[in-house]
């Protein structure tokens, strides 16, 4: 399998970075110190069209694969892993509408979701449904043919508050994953109501709280595809979110790793850099070679859902597995070359393993995707 980059491919990463070296590093800390959610810096990047990235191009889309955006938001995820992730999440919203979508549905969303002149977020998460999705307890209710009525409670919903649309996965029929719909909820929506912000280790450049329905009426022509396909959709989207989540791994690790080389460069012990020392050259080669290995994980799994493979789950399952550990141990043994410093929030490096943490659950947790994968296997068996 080639992975050289295309020429198109080239331009769009020279871009991101750029990008994410003026607009986001400078600012990250202090975004992370004060809870500050950048919208207006996001909507920049919109304007790059990085907020419709697997978009059709006829609603203000970019059009692009599922390697590109993985290029992309690894490239974002270097200049701040929180930014990256929640944009992510938009893009996961942008693209379930235009998937799944009817004519009316992606010419009234997308092209203000492309320009986040509207922002999403995503509904699956319950307080008594982590990784047991299928189980979700919010329901919407038929109020005659045109409203559903939406009752529960979303949990760790990031954007919670701040966005304008809530792709949510309620209950409209049985028990298991065919009794689930997905439902648009605007903002201002009666009965729509929020949490406190949660206090978190990381991601705090994102708000992330409770998301409530108390009787909440929506109208008929918010619901995506038939009754019963919801789960459907939120599957294929994860497919999706875990290798895009696995991304901002990489560009986290590799941020964290060029601080790393660039420290003990610097940074002379008993008369000698850190870097003259085989036990840190050592260290700094596994390091590199975790992140190499993670990247190709990564770019593979996303050529494969490119290709609609079918192994394509499978592969996302182990992209994003492999590559949130992997990154994460990179992230450990950068803060460990940094000695003290590293533990300091001015250097960054603690930062970044703060915020990479929480990619080793969300999107489903690296439990369930050895789940996921030993399935498949012993389904090919």
């Amino acid at each position: 399998m080639d992975f050289g980059l295309s020429e198109e491919q080239a331009q769009i990463v020279a871009m991101v970075d750029a990008f994410a070296a003026e607009k986001l590093a400078p600012h990250t800390g202090a975004w992370d110190r004060d809870a500050h959610f950048p919208l207006d810096v996001m909507r920049e990047a919109a304007g790059l069209g990085l907020a419709g990235v697997f978009v059709d191009p006829e609603h203000g889309g970019s059009g692009l694969g599922r390697l590109d955006g993985a290029l992309i938001f690894a490239g974002l995820a270097k200049g701040c892993v929180s930014t990256a992730a929640f944009m992510t999440i938009h893009n996961m919203v942008a693209w379930m509408v235009d998937r799944f979508g009817d004519a009316q549905q992606r010419a009234r969303w997308l092209p203000r979701l492309c320009a986040m002149d509207i922002v999403a977020s995503y509904c699956l998460t319950e307080p008594g449904s982590g990784s047991d999705a299928a189980a979700l307890r919010t329901t919407a209710r038929a109020d005659g043919n045109q409203h559903y009525v939406l009752n529960g409670t979303k949990a760790f919903i990031s954007g919670a508050g701040a966005s304008d649309l809530y792709a949510v996965m309620c209950r409209t029929g049985g028990e298991g994953p065919k009794g689930v719909s997905c439902i648009l909820v605007e903002k201002g929506t009666p009965g729509l109501s929020f949490g406190k912000l949660e206090r978190k280790m990381g991601w705090n450049s994102q708000p992330t709280a409770t998301v409530t329905f108390e009787d909440c009426r929506v109208p008929v022509e918010n619901r995506l595809g038939p009754e019963g396909d919801g789960f459907k959709y939120a599957m294929q989207g994860l497919d999706g979110g875990r290798i895009n989540i696995a991304a901002c791994s990489l560009g986290g690790a590799a941020w964290a790793l060029d601080a790393a080389l660039a420290h003990v460069r610097e940074r002379v012990a008993f008369g000698r850099p850190l870097s003259a020392l085989q036990a840190v050259q050592f260290k700094l080669a596994d390091m590199a070679t975790k992140l190499e290995a993670a990247r190709l994980m990564t770019w593979a799994a996303a050529a494969a859902l490119d290709a609609r493979a079918a192994d394509a789950t499978m592969r996302s399952a182990m992209a994003k597995q492999f590559a949130t550990d992997a990154c994460f141990e990179v992230v450990d043994e950068a803060l460990q070359l940094h000695g003290g410093y590293g533990y300091i929030a001015d250097y960054g490096v603690e930062q970044r393993l703060r915020d990479l943490r929480v990619h080793r659950i969300l999107e489903g947790a690296n439990e369930i995707m050895r789940v996921i994968i030993s399935r498949k296997l012993l389904e090919a068996a």
